[in-house]
C-alpha cells in the first residue's frame, strides 16, 4: 500500500500505523524507539502484520477518525454486507493495549484475520501458547496476550481464524504487551476502553481554540502533535516510524522517532496559540532537562526521555518500503555539530517567556552556558540544518541562529533584567550579523545563498525573515524567495535545495522529493511579504495533500503524486497550525521576529 493508506493510532507512549485494508503493519512497543513488534515497513509480512479484513472481495472502503478523536472507523462493503473496524490504544495504564473491534453494521460478512507476530524488528519468533479465549507470545523480555472470542489457530508460525459478523454484532479483539518476566496484566473491557479514549480525545480537542477556516485538517494536526508526545516527559517525537524513503527505492530512509531541537519552537508556538499551554510547559521543560549539561555536547535531538546515545544501525534482513535500503535504526545525525540548534534552544526559551510561560533559574543558568561556548564557536562550519553527511560547511541559516541566540539573550536580560554581558551580547549579534551579510548573501544572484562562497540556493533561507533577522519587505529577501521559487518548485512544491547542485554537499546520490515543511514556510514568507492570496493558494494546495484521515508526512513525491518520507510527521503538521493561524490574522500581527513568530527583532 502507498505510505497515504496508513492512519495512526497511539496511547502517547507508543503507536501503530493502520492500513486501509485492515492491517497494522507497524507498531513499536513498549515506547517508540524501542522494540518493534511489527517490523514490516508497510508490506512485508514476513516480519509482523496484523490482518483483520472480509474473506471475500471488498467492493469500497470508508474511513474515518470518530470526531474530535483518534479513533479510527474503517467501514468495508462487500456483496454480503457491510462491516465496521474500530481500531484505538486506550489512555495508558501501566502497559499498552491495542483494541479492535470488528462491528456488523448489515448482512453477513465472513471475515479472516491473520496475525504474525515478530519482536526485535521482525527477527524474533515468539512462543505462542493457547489459554481459553487468549493467547500469549514470548520472545526474550517481550510478551503479548491477545483475547478474543473468536477461535483461532496456528499455521506456519502464524496466528489465523475465520468467522462471521452479522449486523449487531460486535467482536473484540485485544492486545496488551508486558515484560515476559511479569505475569500477564488484565485487559481492558473493549466497550468500556472505548468509551474512555473517545471521552479523552474528545475532552482534549474541545480544549482548542482555533476559529478559523479549516477546523478538521488543524484539529487533526493538533491531535497527531499530541499523539506523538511521550506523555512521561513531554518530549515530542518527530514521527513514529524509522526508515520511510524521502525518494522511493532511495537510500535517503533515517530514522525519525527522537526529539529534535529545532522543532521546539514552532511547536511551542503551534502548542500556545491552540489553547494547549500545559503541553507548551512540558515540551519546554523536557528541552531543559535533554540539553542539560556541557554545552559543548548539546545534540540536534535526544530520545523521548531524554537519552543522548543514539547510535544508527542498519538492518539487512528487512527489505525497506518498496526496496528503500538500507532500513536504519538510531541515528547518527545525532553525534553532528549543527550550531542552528543553539538559535532554536534561546529562541524557545525567549518564546515561553514572552507567552507568560514563568521564566526559569535553572533555564537562564543554562542559556548563559550555551551563550558562552557560542560566542567563539558560531565561526566554525557545521552540518546544518539538513544534517548533511558530507564535508561541513558555513551554512548561512546555521549563522543566522546563531544570531537569534544572542537577539534573543539581548531581549531576555533586557526584559526581565537579568544579570548577564548584554554589551558585548549586543556586539556579538552585530558581527554576526555582518558577517552574515557579508558573506551570505550574493548581490549577483540577488539571493541569500545556502553557504558561504556558494551559489545554491536553500529553502532555509525563508527562515530569516521569520526569526526577524531581516524584514519580510526588505528587498534582499524579496529577492531570495523569488528565487527560491523560481529555482527550487517542483510542481508548486519547494524542494530543501538542490541535490544535483553540489554534488559532494551530502554525501549521498542525488534526489529526493519536495519537503512539505519548507513549502509552509514559504506561505508564512508571502503572507508577510502581502501576498496573501498567493499563500493561501499554497496552503490549500498543501492541506489537498493530506490523505483521507487528514494525514501527512514529510515530503511528496511529485511525479508519482505520493506522500514520503516518515509518517505522519510532526513537523509538517507544526508548520500547517502556524500558517493556518498566520492566515487568520492580518500580515504581521503575529511574530516570531519580524515576522510570524513571537520574538520581536
Amino acid at each position: 500500500m502507498r505510505i497515504e493508506d496508513y492512519a495512526l493510532i497511539g496511547d502517547l507512549q507508543t503507536a501503530a500505523l493502520v492500513g486501509r485494508d485492515g492491517s497494522i503493519d507497524w507498531l513499536c512497543l513498549p515506547r517508540f524507539d524501542s522494540t518493534a513488534c511489527f517490523a514490516s515497513l508497510l508490506g512485508d509480512e514476513r516480519h509482523g502484520r496484523w490482518l483483520l479484513t472480509p474473506a471475500g472481495e471488498v467492493t469500497a472502503t470508508r474511513r474515518r477518525y470518530r470526531p474530535g478523536t483518534l479513533v479510527l472507523e474503517t467501514e468495508f462493503d462487500t456483496a454480503e454486507g457491510t462491516v465496521r473496524l474500530v481500531d484505538f490504544m486506550p489512555p495508558r495504564g501501566r502497559y499498552p493495549d491495542l483494541v479492535r473491534i470488528v462491528e456488523g453494521v448489515s448482512g453477513q460478512v465472513p471475515m479472516r484475520m491473520k496475525l504474525v507476530i515478530r519482536f526485535d524488528y521482525g527477527t524474533a519468533i515468539p512462543w505462542v501458547r493457547r489459554h481459553s479465549h487468549a493467547l500469549s507470545a514470548i520472545a526474550g523480555p517481550d510478551a503479548l496476550v491477545i483475547k478474543t472470542p473468536v477461535p483461532t489457530r496456528g499455521e506456519k508460525f502464524t496466528t489465523v481464524a475465520a468467522f462471521e459478523v452479522g449486523a449487531g454484532d460486535r467482536v473484540p479483539f485485544v492486545m496488551t504487551w508486558h515484560p515476559s518476566q511479569d505475569a500477564a496484566p488484565p485487559s481492558p473491557d473493549p466497550s468500556q476502553a472505548l468509551r474512555d479514549t473517545t471521552d479523552f480525545w474528545s475532552d482534549w480537542s474541545a480544549r482548542s481554540t482555533y476559529k478559523g477556516d479549516w477546523p478538521e485538517a488543524v484539529g487533526t494536526s493538533l491531535m497527531v502533535l499530541k499523539a506523538l508526545t511521550y506523555a512521561p516527559t513531554g518530549g515530542i517525537v518527530a514521527a513514529p516510524t524509522t526508515s520511510l524513503p524521502e525518494q522511493l527505492g532511495g537510500v535517503r530512509n533515517w530514522d525519525y522517532r527522537y526529539c529534535w531541537l529545532r522543532d521546539a519552537t514552532f511547536s511551542l508556538y503551534a502548542m500556545v496559540q491552540a489553547g494547549y499551554k500545559d503541553e507548551a510547559i512540558a515540551w519546554r521543560d523536557w528541552l531543559l532537562r535533554a540539553v542539560a549539561g556541557d554545552p559543548s555536547q548539546l545534540q540536534i535531538m535526544y530520545g523521548p526521555a531524554g537519552e543522548r546515545w543514539l547510535p544508527e544501525l542498519e538492518l539487512p534482513w528487512l527489505p525497506g518500503y518498496e526496496g528503500s535500503a538500507p532500513v536504519r535504526i538510531g541515528n547518527a545525525a545525532s553525534e553532528q555539530r549543527q550550531l542552528d540548534v543553539y538559535g532554536e534552544v534561546l529562541d524557545s526559551f525567549w518564546f515561553s517567556r514572552s507567552v507568560g510561560i514563568a521564566p526559569s533559574e535553572a533555564g537562564w543558568e543554562l542559556a548563559s552556558k550555551l551563550l558562552e561556548y557560542l560566542e567563539s564557536a558560531w565561526r566554525r562550519p557545521d552540518q546544518g540544518i539538513w544534517e548533511i553527511r558530507g564535508p561541513a560547511r558555513d551554512f548561512t541559516y546555521s549563522k543566522v541562529m546563531c544570531w537569534v541566540a544572542f537577539d534573543r539573550a539581548v531581549k531576555m536580560i533586557e526584559l526581565d533584567e537579568r544579570t548577564g554581558p548584554v554589551d558585548r551580547f549586543k556586539r556579538l549579534r552585530e558581527e554576526i550579523r555582518t558577517e552574515i551579510l557579508g558573506k551570505g548573501y550574493d548581490a549577483d544572484l540577488g539571493s541569500f545563498v545556502q553557504h558561504f562562497g556558494s551559489k545554491a540556493l536553500d529553502a532555509s533561507l525563508l527562515m530569516l525573515p521569520l526569526v526577524g533577522f531581516l524584514p519580510a519587505t526588505d528587498t534582499r529577501i524579496v529577492s531570495t524567495v523569488e528565487a527560491i521559487q523560481r529555482e527550487l518548485t517542483r510542481d508548486g512544491f519547494l524542494l530543501r535545495y538542490s541535490t544535483e547542485a553540489d554534488g559532494d554537499l551530502d554525501g549521498l546520490p542525488p534526489g529526493e522529493s519536495a519537503f512539505l515543511p519548507c513549502t509552509f514556510w514559504l506561505a508564512d514568507v508571502l503572507v508577510e511579504i502581502g501576498r496573501k492570496d498567493e499563500a493561501r493558494s499554497i496552503f490549500e494546495r498543501l492541506v489537498g495533500l493530506s490523505n483521507d484521515v487528514g494525514l501527512l508526512s514529510e515530503e511528496y513525491d511529485v511525479d508519482a503524486k505520493r506522500l514520503v518520507g516518515n509518517f505522519p510527521q510532526a513537523f509538517t503538521h507544526v508548520a500547517l497550525v502556524n500558517t493556518a493561524f498566520l492566515l487568520a490574522r492580518d500580515p504581521g500581527s503575529s511574530e516570531r521576529g519580524e515576522s510570524q513568530a513571537p520574538a520581536v527583532a
